[in-house]
């Protein structure tokens, strides 16, 4: 079982950076993909980055986000980050952070375990 618990997410100006990060339990943590999924309102949850388990650092991200965003991991503190640049409106969204034990990609149905979400909010 792991416990996901997401932070970060605030009001930002258009343009505007953020980090988001996600606290994983358990001690296996290095044999979980991780991954940020988002869902706007009135949309569909959708996949933005992941990130491969164990130490092969694989990383997916959706073409809206590709070079602006980043994923990482720290195994040592069971942690994932999303750093975000060059934010736009459309980013406006709950950030969700998931795991999936010894898989990883862009599915959702890959994925076993989801936190409770952060909000982003993206101002003109």
């Amino acid at each position: 079982q792991v416990q996901l618990v997401e932070s970060g997410g605030r009001l930002v100006q258009a343009g505007g950076s953020l980090r988001l990060s996600c606290a994983a339990s358990g001690r296996t943590f290095s044999i979980y993909g991780m991954a940020w999924f988002r869902q706007a309102p009135g949309k569909e949850r959708e996949f933005v980055a992941a990130i491969g388990y164990d130490w092969s650092r694989r990383t997916y991200y959706a073409d809206s986000v590709k070079g602006r965003f980043t994923i990482s991991r720290d195994n040592a503190k069971n942690m994932v980050y999303l750093a975000m640049n060059s934010l736009k409106l459309e980013d406006t969204a709950v950030y969700y952070c998931a795991a999936a034990r010894l898989k990883d990609g862009s599915s959702e149905r890959q994925y076993d375990y989801w936190g409770q979400g952060t909000q982003v909010t993206v101002s003109s």
